[in-house]
């Protein structure tokens, strides 16, 4: 069985476009979008820091994501990820923060 994956992009049209990079490269690889209600394996979440209120909802949908896929791995990315990787580590369910 496929494992299951679910990608959230915060900020600008860039980080849309590295979102969906990531995401093709691991459906390649044999991992499916997670339907929706249906728990993930893998998310993936591409953060923003332009503002402190981009910090902020990317900590949330950091959170939302451990809570709703509680055996899921997240991994995270994107500017936020790379001003601050210590801070995003210990939130739940990271394993693993992506710096540029």
């Amino acid at each position: 069985m496929p494992q299951t994956l679910k990608t959230h992009t915060l900020g600008c049209k860039v980080n849309q476009y590295e979102t969906e990079f990531v995401r093709q490269g691991l459906t390649s690889a044999g991992y499916r979008d997670a339907a929706d209600g249906e728990a993930a394996d893998l998310c993936i979440v591409n953060t923003c820091t332009v503002t402190s209120e981009g910090d902020s909802k990317s900590r949330q949908v950091i959170r939302r994501l451990a809570r709703d896929n509680p055996d899921g791995r997240i991994v995270v990315m994107g500017c936020y990820a790379t001003r601050d990787p210590g801070e995003l580590a210990k939130l739940p369910n990271v394993v693993e923060v992506v710096t540029d």
